[in-house]
C-alpha cells in the first residue's frame, strides 16, 4: 500500500463520515418525529434504502460522474427535503410530550406519519446517496476496491449515527433546528456547487 492509496482512503473516510452523517441526520430527525413504535422500523427502512440505493449509484458512477447537473438535481431535492421539515418540525415540536416520551395517537394518523416520514427519507437517500457515492467515486477514480470499501463505510457510518441522532433530538427537540440549518447549508453548497458546474452564473451575469 502506498501514500496515494493511503491518501484516498482518508480522504474516503472524511467524505463517508459527512455525507453519511448527514443521510443519517435526516433519518433520525424523521424518525424522531413517529411514534415509538414505529421510530426503529424507520430507521431499519431509511437505512436500507440508502444502502440500496448506494449500491445502485455506486454501479452507476461513471455515468453519474460523467451527468452535467446531477449536482444541481440533487441540491433541488434536499431543498424539498429541508422545506418538508420545517412543516414536520413545527408539528412535532409543538406536540406535547405524554408520559415516558410517548404520544397520543391514531392508528390512521401513525400509518400517515410513517408513510411521509419515509418518503422524507426516500428523497433525502437519493439525494445524499448521488452526493456520497459521486465524491467517493471521485476519490477512487478506476479503484473498484476503494470504491466499495468507500461504499461500505458509509453504510456503517449510518447505521451508527441514526440512532444516536433520534435519541440526542428526542431528548433535547430544539437540536432538530440545528439539524434543520445544517441541512439547508448543506443544499445551499450543493445548488452552489450544481450551478457552477452548469456555469449557470454566466448565463445570467
Amino acid at each position: 500500500m502506498n501514500w496515494a492509496m493511503i491518501a484516498d482512503i482518508l480522504q474516503i473516510i472524511f467524505a463517508d463520515i459527512i455525507l453519511s452523517g448527514d443521510n443519517a441526520l435526516v433519518i433520525g430527525m424523521a424518525a424522531a418525529g413517529l411514534a415509538p413504535e414505529l421510530r426503529r422500523r424507520a430507521i431499519f427502512i431509511g437505512m436500507m434504502m440508502a444502502a440500496g440505493l448506494r449500491i445502485v449509484f455506486a454501479v452507476l458512477a461513471s455515468y453519474l460522474l460523467a451527468f452535467e447537473g446531477i449536482l444541481l438535481i440533487g441540491g433541488l431535492l434536499l431543498a424539498w427535503v429541508c422545506w418538508r421539515f420545517y412543516n414536520d418540525l413545527r408539528e412535532f415540536n409543538s406536540t406535547p410530550e405524554a408520559v415516558d416520551g410517548e404520544t397520543e395517537s391514531t392508528g390512521d394518523k401513525q400509518g400517515s406519519s410513517f408513510a411521509r416520514a419515509l418518503f422524507t427519507i426516500l428523497v433525502a437517500d437519493v439525494s445524499m446517496s448521488i452526493d456520497n457515492v459521486v465524491a467517493v467515486a471521485a476519490i477512487a477514480r478506476d479503484n473498484t476496491m476503494l470504491l466499495v470499501f468507500g461504499l461500505a463505510l458509509a453504510i456503517t457510518f449510518m447505521a451508527l449515527f441514526a440512532s444516536l441522532i433520534m435519541r440526542v433530538m428526542l431528548r433535547f427537540r430544539w437540536l432538530s433546528y440545528m439539524g434543520l440549518f445544517f441541512l439547508v447549508y448543506l443544499t445551499a453548497m450543493m445548488l452552489y456547487d450544481g450551478v457552477n458546474e452548469l456555469n449557470l452564473l454566466a448565463v445570467f451575469l
